[in-house]
């Protein structure tokens, strides 16, 4: 009967549960609606479903519903009471409108329901997001639940077989993680046969469009192929849904809903039969099956040879396609049970023991504890040995030490006998027994097993020859001391393995450390670099590091070859063969080389290095002597650091991609927010000065000639446009000179008064019917500043002030010095700035909401780069009573010339 206590739920895991549950809890719940193919009526699933839902109670609303067409779907969309409909959003996308899901109404109504159809479905430029799914993402974030609609084809990882299957590429693909994220995967089903005739009734496509896919996409092969990758996705998911539901209660007890099996692997050569055999009854169940190893401390020390054998176990499983395994732990049974019931496995298989009896005896075997712990698990025994016989302990570089060690154990011996010979005349026989039992503790905590249990004899023996009568000799006067020897031999054995076995578990347990805080310091050190070269370089470090090896991390170049990037031997795939090598793992995504069954001659082994969507470069290692590739563990090792490197370089190489489709975007804005802006403000003035000139050189051709006020309004025309045409080539060869550093500052002590009417005679022309108030306080006092600079800035001002206030409204301009800091300020009596774009209006080609004035929106940017340039700062706000104001400060630094006048001579006499 089973412990009670296997039983019991794992408390990690339902506390892991409960913290699931709860995250869930915040979110909202996603239902996917999934078929094969399209037409088979997820859409129309769904929407019965919402209205199920809205009858009782429940606040739906349809954000996006894609009918096709299709009159069935239609109907229940519209049939009353009709479901509640967010407007769609329209975007101008090169000269067409187009329609789009409104998620910021979405996120502004939040319903309890949102029905969004089309999960894979590409945005339109300008929105949020530039993939539907994500707009879900941020519904499921607000605590809305969404009710969607996806395709097999459009899974991610499925891509490329349904590619290879219908030869179609589907573009628009949703990732896996948003599959799992889903809470309910409802499948809906349709025989091809049926999907077929709904294809010829015009059903699916419109009739344009229903020959081509009947020709194409939609062979009955390829919905048979899409059905079945449909039924068995959803079978996945069903059955991690079950996984985390017996995990979630505590079941321990393995569910056989499914086949699963695990074949025990061990460094045994029968192994390998076992594996095979394992494959054909897998593939004879249609069942996924597993490959598990366990480490023991005793096997944490396996000879090389054991070593290798284990590794090319492991390898043939996986190329057979089981999911391979390395388990740690203190008993094996165990732990392949444990892990049996962790991934529902319902069948072990494991070898028949060719060892003798006894061995089972002393040793305990492997085989009885699974078949009394297995419980409703099937273990299935057959030819072969699933368990090596015992090996020697210690690995072959610690042989040479094996001698001294036993060595040792005699020379422990024989200082307790030393000991104890001094102790006695003055105590007990049991304290003496103590002082053997003391010696062969530290023989068995520093030398391992065997020489403890030659301690242990030779104590046995030493105490009968100097302890007990007759002394000196080893016949025994007292038969009752042969138990006292038993006792003390059987005792000092059990501690001497005990001891060899915790202080086994303890060098596992410090070589799982060392390993951890490796990579854990690797991946620090990645986590804080983001150069691709300084990654490339680190990763290469800490394998020269750990493993004594050489390394160089090799990146597809502009021309898809690879590339040695950085690492501690760059020419190590100087040569035509290592790169060939390296080439062969970045294509086929799998390791090469040296330690490998691939290409094994070569120097070095080349580890693909494997990122979200494939292998992105290649690790390549060259080992100083070829044994530490050899070893599972370390292999497993350099496989973290692979993983953890390739993770690091996708992620540098996703943030350099990304900032250069920003700077793209951005660029592309800018470009065409300058064409449109330019070749606006270009053609008019242009306009305007080619149609009076025109006039002018038509006076009097049509036999009415001009009058002197008219040529003299022609000729202003031509003046004025020719002036305001000058000012935006002005502003564009400004703003160039500021973008590229060429503006350069000279500072000269100037009056505000000065400047201020400077600018003012500029725009004297212009400010004519204006009333302008001027308040300059203490504005005699010198500033350092570059005149024309500033001059210009306060041109622009006031060109602003005029454009954006009523004609004939005042203008107000304050000049003043405070401390070190000396201040202008424009202000008018307009509308003001709409709120939240006292910043914005700063940008390039920036004009403002709701204003139709002319101009390309450089003339605020010009001002602010300026000041910007002076050390000062340019700000804009609204004023109380209307209107806005323009604030430049401009600070004072240093002390002026000494302008003061010479004192004059005393008067005589005084």
């Amino acid at each position: 009967m089973a412990d009670a206590s296997d039983e019991r739920p794992d408390p990690e895991a339902l506390l892991a549960a409960a913290r699931e549950e709860e995250e869930r809890g915040k979110v909202g719940k996603l239902k996917i609606f999934f078929g094969a193919a399209p037409g088979v009526g997820k859409t129309y699933a769904m929407l019965e479903a919402a209205r199920s839902l809205r009858g009782e109670a429940v606040d739906v609303v349809v954000g996006w519903v894609e009918t096709h067409g299709r009159a069935e779907t239609e109907a229940l969309l519209d049939e009353p009471p009709p479901l509640p409909r967010l407007p769609a959003v329209e975007v101008e996308h090169r000269g067409r409108t187009l329609r789009e899901f409104d998620l910021e109404a979405a996120l502004k109504r939040r319903p309890k329901l949102l029905v969004v159809d089309e999960l894979a479905h590409t945005n339109a430029p300008g929105l949020r997001h530039p993939k539907r799914w994500q707009d879900v993402m941020d519904l499921l974030d607000a605590g809305i639940d969404v009710h969607t609609t996806v395709n097999v084809q459009h899974i991610e990882s499925l891509n490329d077989v349904v590619a290879q299957v219908t030869g179609v590429v589907v573009r628009e693909t949703v990732p896996d993680s948003m599959i799992e994220r889903a809470d309910e995967i409802e499948l809906i089903d349709l025989p091809p046969d049926d999907l077929l005739e709904r294809l010829r009734e015009g059903k699916v496509y419109l009739s344009e469009q229903i020959e081509r896919a009947a020709s194409n996409f939609f062979r009955k092969g390829n919905l048979i192929a899409l059905r079945e990758l449909a039924l068995r996705r959803t079978a996945e998911r069903v059955d991690d849904q079950m996984r985390g539901y017996m995990r979630a209660h505590g079941i321990q007890k393995t569910w056989a809903v499914a086949e699963r099996i695990a074949v025990c692997v061990g460094p045994s050569p029968m192994s390998a039969r076992l594996i095979r055999a394992t494959r054909r009854m897998a593939g004879g169940l249609k069942a996924e099956w597993h490959a598990v190893y366990v480490q023991t401390p005793a096997q944490a020390r396996l000879s090389e040879a054991d070593r290798e054998r284990v590794d090319r176990n492991l390898a043939l499983a996986e190329r057979l396609g089981a999911t391979t395994v390395q388990l740690h732990g203190a008993e094996v049974a165990g732990e392949v049970l444990r892990y049996a019931r962790q991934h529902n496995v319902n069948k072990i298989v494991v070898g028949k023991p060719t060892h003798p009896r006894w061995k089972d005896l002393i040793y305990g075997s492997l085989l009885d504890d699974l078949v009394r712990q297995s419980g409703d698990i099937d273990v299935h025994v057959i030819q072969g040995a699933a368990e090596a016989a015992k090996p020697e302990p210690g690995a072959p570089e610690r042989r040479g030490l094996r001698p001294l060690a036993y060595a040792w154990g005699a020379c422990v011996a024989v200082i307790c006998t030393l000991v104890s010979w001094l102790m006695h005349p003055f105590s007990d026989l049991a304290n003496l027994i103590m002082v053997y039992l003391l010696g062969v503790v530290f023989v068995a905590s520093r030398f391992g097993a065997g020489p403890s249990v030659l301690a242990s004899v030779l104590g046995v023996a030493a105490f009968d020859f100097f302890f007990v009568r007759p002394y000196l000799t080893f016949a025994v006067g007292d038969l009752r001391y042969l138990v006292t020897f038993a006792i003390m031999l059987g005792v000092g054995l059990v501690i001497a393995s005990l001891t060899a076995r915790i202080r086994g578990q303890a060098e596992s347990a410090s070589e799982r450390e060392q390993r951890t805080a490796a990579l854990y310091a690797m991946s620090r050190e990645l986590a804080a670099l983001r150069g691709i070269d300084e990654l490339s370089l680190s990763a290469a470090r800490h394998v020269r590091e750990v493993f004594g090896a050489d390394a160089v991390v090799l990146l597809p170049g502009a021309d898809g070859r690879l590339a040695a990037r950085a690492g501690t031997a760059e020419d190590l795939v100087a040569g035509e063969r290592e790169r060939a090598v390296a080439e062969w793992a970045y294509a086929r995504g799998k390791a090469a080389g040296a330690g490998t069954d691939t290409l094994p001659s070569a120097s070095a082994m080349h580890l693909p290095l494997q990122g979200s969507a494939g292998p992105i470069g290649v690790l390549s290692v060259r080992p100083s002597r070829p044994w530490p590739f050899l070893d599972l563990s370390r292999r497993e090792l350099l496989g973290a650091f692979a993983t953890q490197t390739a993770l690091a370089l996708e992620r540098a190489l996703l943030a350099r991609q990304a900032q250069r489709a920003r700077l793209e975007a951005q660029a592309e804005e800018l470009r065409n927010a300058l064409l449109s802006s330019v070749s606006h403000d270009l053609r008019t003035p242009l306009a305007t000065i080619t149609g009076a000139a025109g006039a002018l050189l038509d006076d009097g051709n049509d036999g009415a000639a001009l009058d002197l006020a008219a040529r003299r309004d022609l000729t202003q025309t031509v003046l004025e446009e020719a002036q305001r045409l000058e000012r935006l080539v002005r502003n564009l060869l400004d703003m160039t000179r500021l973008e590229s550093g060429a503006l350069a500052v000279r500072k000269e002590w100037l009056p505000l008064e000065e400047v201020v009417g400077a600018a003012l005679n500029r725009v004297e022309e212009h400010l004519r019917g204006r009333e302008i108030s001027i308040e300059l306080d203490r504005a005699t006092e010198l500033v350092p500043m570059d005149g024309v600079l500033i001059e210009q800035v306060l041109i622009n001002l006031l060109e602003n002030a005029l454009k954006y206030s009523p004609a004939g409204s005042p203008i107000g301009i304050r000049g003043f010095t405070e401390g070190n800091v000396a201040t202008l300020e424009i202000n008018d009596r307009g509308p003001g700035i709409p709120p939240g774009e006292e910043e914005a209006i700063f940008e390039k080609f920036y004009r403002g909401r709701g204003h139709t004035q002319r101009g390309i929106g450089l003339g605020l940017t010009i001002c602010r780069g300026i000041v910007t340039a002076h050390g000062g700062r340019v700000a804009a706000e609204n004023r109380p009573h209307g209107g806005a104001a323009f604030r430049v400060t401009l600070p004072i630094e240093g002390r002026p010339p000494n302008l003061a006048r010479p004192e004059l001579p005393a008067a005589a006499g005084a």
